[in-house]
């Protein structure tokens, strides 16, 4: 990709694991509705209160934090923060007791020491006696902080995407090993997994209702995200931390940190089989301006599975245009199409199940996700979603791959890529933006 890519300097890591690997890692993984496994779990510190900490301090991890304190009846805590800085900290902390409020005032515990903040503050968190952590900074961060925390013992609930290059999803596949071998519960930030109309619609799709799947097609096409205008006193690092969906290292492009989502629906509909192949187009027409950063505004891909199966995917993010957020499936005996942000669905085919709405549970599935959490964690039965969650994002970074640099990516090519994004080491310091990639000119590594 990039001409100023890393390469991992350890010769010994190879390629990484090929495509019939990664299926047999995943195999576990392939019934969708079941979410927790028996297994030798890791018990919390204290058995009557699991005790929270939040690594990454904006909306969604607030939000997140927020969904955890009301996962259980007064028996989660929230005890420490973290953030690479203190004014995030702090709005963090302020959002959470106005969310919850005089009532639920008890669960938040968070002594001045515990709020941490820089580039060490979420080891300094680990540190501090959490049972439950909760990641949720910028991807790049996201293997190193995962590793630590299964490392520690903690378990963890983990934003998407879990990487941004080939390199952190091997580090994500490692780590989720380790946290089965220890029976730590991770749970992914993949809302649509836990949300009910999607789990009723992939049972069925699994059951065989449209007999054979021959096609899917997903799309997220929407506009920009917010970004802060440049303060005095910003470096140029700092500037990327606090822009960082408009950033390729930190973020992925928006194909690997939002429109993740869909190409997660297409690959648990598919069973969580990685395709053989992708072929991506993309480009930038519409950014432009400091603000923009150095992504694409949209992407467009063809995946090949075996026997001939193909998967679609078209996104955006382009002011002033139609937006669409949908799946359609094709099978030998019919058809479906799923709007999940407004819980209904329509199929065509030779079967009886047909369940137009089911309303109020796309907001639902967030809290759902902490739910489930807390209750592996109780029962002991530790959910681990590591090898799915990898493969998705893997999903994102190989179309990323192949729409900069025009080229067909196979699986086993995109698994044992060694460019890594990212500068050597973190500083507020200089950091210029990486040029934006040209299709035919940037080199896969």
């Amino acid at each position: 990709m990039t001409s100023t890519a890393n390469r991992e300097s350890n010769p010994l890591r190879g390629r990484g694991p090929t495509r019939r690997g990664f299926l047999q890692g995943s195999a576990a993984a392939a019934a969708p509705v079941l979410l927790a496994r028996p297994g030798r779990a890791a018990p919390a510190q204290d058995p009557d209160v699991l005790k929270v900490g939040l690594v990454g301090c904006g909306g969604r991890g607030t939000g997140a934090a927020a969904q955890a304190l009301s996962a259980e009846n007064g028996t989660v805590v929230l005890t420490a923060l973290a953030d690479l800085f203190p004014d995030k900290v702090e709005a963090s902390l302020n959002a959470l007791k106005a969310e919850m409020g005089e009532e639920g005032a008890d669960r938040i515990q968070v002594p001045p020491a515990h709020l941490f903040a820089g580039f060490d503050a979420y080891q300094k968190l680990l540190a501090s006696g959490v049972d439950v952590v909760i990641l949720a900074t910028a991807p790049y961060f996201r293997p190193a902080q995962l590793e630590a925390a299964i490392a520690a013992g903690k378990h963890v609930f983990t934003e998407k995407p879990m990487a941004v290059d080939a390199p952190g999803v091997r580090r994500v596949i490692a780590a989720a090993k380790q946290a089965e071998e220890k029976g730590l519960s991770v749970v992914a930030g993949f809302c649509w997994r836990r949300n009910a109309l999607m789990r009723a619609l992939n049972a069925e799709l699994h059951r065989g209702v449209l007999g054979p799947l021959r096609a899917i097609h997903t799309t997220y096409n929407t506009g920009p995200l917010h970004y802060n205008a440049r303060r005095e006193g910003w470096t140029e690092m700092e500037w990327h931390l606090r822009n960082w969906q408009q950033v390729l290292w930190l973020s992925g492009d928006h194909i690997v940190e939002q429109a993740i989502h869909s190409l997660d629906m297409m690959s648990w509909a598919f069973q969580d089989v990685p395709p053989l192949s992708v072929t991506a187009i993309g480009g930038r027409q519409a950014r432009s301006g400091e603000g923009s950063g150095n992504i694409y505004d949209h992407f467009g891909a063809t995946f090949d599975y075996p026997g001939g199966v193909k998967g679609f995917h078209q996104c955006r993010q382009i002011p002033r245009c139609s937006g669409e957020n949908k799946s359609y499936y094709f099978g030998a005996n019919g058809w479906a199409d799923v709007n999940p942000w407004a819980d209904q669905h329509r199929t065509q085919g030779d079967y009886a199940w047909v369940s137009e709405k089911m309303p109020g549970h796309s907001g639902q599935m967030y809290q759902t996700e902490l739910d489930e959490l807390m209750a592996s964690i109780r029962a002991r039965t530790p959910i681990n979603d590591g090898p799915w969650m990898a493969q998705s994002t893997m999903l994102a970074i190989m179309t990323r791959m192949a729409a900069y640099t025009g080229q067909t990516i196979t699986w086993e090519q995109a698994m044992g890529s060694q460019e890594t994004l990212g500068p050597a080491e973190c500083a507020l310091g200089d950091c210029p933006l990486e040029p934006v990639a040209i299709p035919g000119t940037t080199t896969f590594f």
